[in-house]
C-alpha cells in the first residue's frame, strides 16, 4: 500500500470547492489554502490571510468519517498495550481496524507511520482515520489519548464509540502542577454521555458520568471481573465472568498490570462488537505483548526491557516480579517533572538487590544532577552504583549478574534514540544488550 505519510507536514491534498490544500498552519495560508479552525489555533485566528475556515466537525462530514467508531484509551500507565491488545483483538475476530498511539499508526497489521507523537494535532488524527478508511474501508479506530491532549482540546469534535480508563498516577505535573489537577483533566474525558469502560480498582482516582459506564476490576466488584488468576514466569492464566458469561484465557505476557490492560482488552471489544466472550478470550494468546514493554531481551541471562519511567511504572513492573533477584538500570527525563526522581528511587529501593542509576534522556539538564536526585530516594541503601553513561551502566550490570538474578533495565523502552542537550542520539537499550552479551560470549 502507498500510503500518503504525514511526515511532519503542515498542509495536506485536500479538493474541495476551489481549494487544493488544507492547513491548521496560518504560516502556510494562500488563496489555494483552506484554514482548519480548531481549538488549539484559535489565538491565530485574527490573521488576514483566512478568507474561509471549516471546523472538525464540518471536515469530518466532508471525509465522511461519522461511522467509523472510535475508541480513546487514557491513563498514566498502560495505554500502549491496552490499545495494542484491543487493535489486536479486533483484528483477529476478522474486523478492520486501525491503531495511533506513541508506537506508530497501524491499519490491519500494516505500519503507516513509524513512531508517533501520542496525541497528535486533530488534523493529523483525522487525516490519519481518513487513509486507513480510504485503504482499508476500517470500522475501528483505536487511539491512545493524553492528559495533554484532553486539556488542549486536541480530540475536538472526535464521536467515541468507547472511552477507556487504566489509572491515573502521579506524573506530568511539570505540565499539569498539581496531583488534583492532573485528575480532572483526566476526568473531563468521562463526564459525557457516552460508553466509557473504566477500572473499578482505580476508580477514586477521577470523576466519571454513571450513563454509558462499564467497570473492570480484579479486586472489586465490576461488570467485567477478574474470579481468578494465575501469574508465573510462563504467562498470565485467568477466568473473567461478564454477565452470565465466564471464560478463561492465558496470555504469553507477565505482569499483574498486564492482567487489568488484557481485561480491559477483553471488555473494550465484548461492547463494540458483542462476539461471545469465549470467542475474545480465545484470541488473547496471539498478542505476545508490545515491544519494549516488559520485552525479555535475553533469556539466558534473563533481561526485560521496559519503559516505565515514573515510581508507579517502576513499582508496578517490580511487584509483578517480587518473588525474584532483581537487578535495575533505570534513571529519569530531565525537563520533567523532578518531583518523582527521589521516589523512583525509593521504588527501585524496595525491590532490588543492585540498582545502577544511570542517564536517562537527560534533554537540556546535566545528568550528573538528575542522578542525584534519584540516590535522595536511595540514601542508606546498599548496592547501589550511579554511572552516568548508560551504555556503561548496562555494560556494568549485565558482567556483574549473578545466576539466578533477573536484570530490567528501565525508562526507554522501544526509544531509538537518547536525547542529550538538544540532540538526538542513536541509543536503543535492546541493541545495546545483544551488544554487550555478543562481546562477552565472543
Amino acid at each position: 500500500m502507498n500510503w500518503q505519510r504525514w511526515e511532519k507536514r503542515v498542509k495536506i491534498n485536500f479538493e474541495y470547492k476551489n481549494y487544493k490544500y488544507l492547513t491548521d498552519n496560518t504560516k502556510e495560508l494562500d488563496e489555494n489554502t483552506l484554514f482548519l479552525s480548531t481549538a488549539q489555533n484559535k489565538i491565530y485566528q485574527n490573521n488576514s490571510k483566512i478568507k474561509e475556515k471549516i471546523t472538525p466537525k464540518e471536515l469530518i462530514k466532508i471525509w465522511n468519517l461519522e461511522d467509523i467508531k472510535i475508541v480513546g484509551v487514557t491513563g498514566t500507565n498502560g495505554k500502549t498495550t491496552t490499545t495494542a491488545i484491543i487493535y489486536s483483538l479486533l483484528i483477529d475476530l476478522g474486523k478492520s481496524a486501525a491503531l495511533q498511539g506513541t508506537r506508530g499508526v497501524f491499519a490491519n497489521d500494516e505500519v503507516v507511520e513509524k513512531k508517533h507523537m501520542t496525541t497528535p494535532s486533530i488534523l493529523e488524527t483525522l487525516f490519519n482515520i481518513k487513509r486507513a478508511k480510504d485503504a482499508f474501508d476500517i470500522e475501528f479506530f483505536v487511539m491512545e489519548v493524553s492528559s495533554h491532549a484532553i486539556d488542549q482540546n486536541r480530540i475536538e469534535d472526535l464521536n467515541f464509540a468507547l472511552k477507556i480508563h487504566t489509572n491515573v498516577t502521579r506524573d506530568h505535573l511539570d505540565y499539569h502542577k498539581t496531583v488534583s489537577e492532573y485528575q480532572k483533566v483526566k476526568s473531563q474525558f468521562f463526564l459525557d454521555d457516552s460508553k466509557k469502560l473504566i477500572n473499578k480498582d482505580e476508580e477514586k482516582s477521577i470523576q466519571y458520568n454513571k450513563i454509558g459506564a462499564y467497570t473492570y476490576a480484579v479486586e472489586e466488584p465490576a461488570t467485567f471481573k477478574i474470579l481468578a488468576y494465575s501469574i508465573d514466569s510462563s504467562g498470565i492464566s485467568a477466568l473473567v465472568k461478564y454477565h452470565q458469561e465466564e471464560e478463561t484465557f492465558f496470555s504469553p505476557m507477565m505482569g499483574l498490570f498486564n492482567l487489568y490492560n488484557i481485561l480491559a482488552g477483553i471488555a473494550a471489544v465484548k461492547i463494540l462488537t458483542n462476539e461471545p466472550l469465549s470467542k475474545i478470550c480465545e484470541m488473547v494468546e496471539n498478542f505476545g505483548g508490545v515491544s519494549g514493554r516488559m520485552e525479555v531481551v535475553s533469556q539466558n541471562p534473563t533481561i526485560i526491557v521496559d519503559f516505565a519511567h515514573t515510581d508507579d511504572g517502576i513499582y508496578r513492573v517490580l511487584d509483578s516480579l517480587k518473588d525474584r533477584e532483581l537487578v535495575v538500570v533505570f534513571g529519569a527525563g530531565g525537563d520533567r517533572d523532578k518531583s518523582k526522581r527521589a521516589r523512583m528511587g525509593a521504588v527501585a529501593g524496595k525491590f532490588a538487590k543492585k540498582i545502577y542509576v544511570t542517564s536517562d534522556n537527560p534533554r537540556s539538564e546535566v545528568p550528573e544532577k538528575i542522578i542525584e536526585d534519584i540516590l535522595v530516594g536511595l540514601k542508606g541503601k546498599r548496592g547501589v552504583f550511579p554511572i552516568v553513561d548508560r551504555k556503561e551502566a548496562i555494560k556494568r550490570a549485565i558482567t556483574e549478574l549473578k545466576d539466578g538474578e533477573i536484570l530490567l533495565i528501565l525508562g526507554k523502552g522501544d526509544e531509538s534514540y537518547q536525547e542529550i542537550a538538544g540532540e538526538k542520539y542513536p541509543f536503543d537499550d535492546r541493541v545495546v544488550v545483544r551488544e554487550i552479551l555478543e562481546e562477552i560470549n565472543s
